[in-house]
């Protein structure tokens, strides 16, 4: 039985609240979801000095260290990007199982045949979040999951399947955190910087993974301009804070395990690791 993280959990805390909730907080907001401030966070947190932040960083999380490498690190960057031990690292390879691409928070929401959904009482649109009219027809009816990482996850990311690509699609915005008090404040997931890139996969047809950079995240990279891929290669990292990652799938492509939906429709999240089956083809 996996873990389940509840609205209660996620309740916000004070600042974010007063952010997300009130007029003031809103004018405070605007600086701090601002592309250039994440830039000089995440400058600074490359740089040697910064080191002395982890430990207490840590502590702070209540990050179990057993799964990952010891460092040492050259920065706080460098750790919080920090590689898992090989015994932690599993990917599911059977043919017709679909994976998680990375750690987090799983929710999943079905697309409607006019192209929309609902997060947190806020209607989006494919089109919209791929900023692509004819891309978005393709995924009319199908999935779309949401995997969100917190700061105690492991940010790197791999390829769902064997797979081959073109290239990334960048598009700039702004640095909204991607917590649940945030989802139910803004459309997040339209208004943040975001990389969108359509998979073409062995076994689950044109996969839309899109890295949807957060408050306090330096950057998103992607390893690879484009190529084929093995399910399992790392595609890419978030460096500091919270992301997420979406995925777009195409109708009567994956059948997901049930609780997903279940636990989504109750507004909770399910935990999972990354590469650990959470579906499967439909044959």
């Amino acid at each position: 039985m996996r873990k389940i993280i509840t609205k209660e959990d996620t309740a916000p805390g004070g600042f974010l609240k007063f952010c997300y909730h009130t007029w003031a907080g809103g004018v405070l907001l605007k600086l701090l979801t601002a592309r250039w401030l994440s830039k000089t966070a995440g400058f600074l947190l490359d740089r040697g000095v910064s080191k002395c932040l982890v430990k207490g960083f840590i502590k702070r999380n209540g990050i179990d260290m057993s799964r990952f490498e010891e460092g040492p690190f050259k920065s706080f960057n460098s750790f919080f990007t920090r590689h898992l031990l090989p015994d932690h690292f599993n990917v599911d390879e059977a043919e017709d199982s679909f994976v998680s691409p990375a750690d987090g928070k799983i929710s999943v929401y079905r697309i409607e045949k006019n192209g929309k959904f609902e997060i947190k009482g806020y209607s989006y649109t494919v089109e919209t979040l791929l900023q692509d009219v004819s891309l978005a027809d393709k995924y009319m009816g199908g999935l779309c999951i949401v995997v969100r990482l917190a700061v105690d996850d492991y940010h790197r990311y791999i390829y769902v399947d064997d797979c081959s690509h073109e290239g990334e699609k960048f598009i700039k915005g702004r640095l909204h955190t991607v917590q649940p008090v945030a989802l139910g404040a803004r459309r997040v997931f339209t208004e943040n910087c975001r990389s969108v890139t359509v998979l073409h996969t062995k076994n689950f047809g044109d996969v839309a993974q899109i890295e949807v950079g957060a408050m306090m995240v330096g950057r998103i990279v992607n390893n690879h301009e484009s190529g084929s891929f093995a399910r399992g290669d790392e595609k890419g990292r978030f460096e500091f804070g919270g992301s997420t990652i979406v995925l777009l799938v195409e109708k009567d492509k994956i059948v997901l395990d049930p609780e997903f939906y279940e636990n989504s429709e109750n507004e909770s999240e399910t935990v999972v690791r990354c590469g650990e089956k959470i579906g499967e083809k439909i044959s």
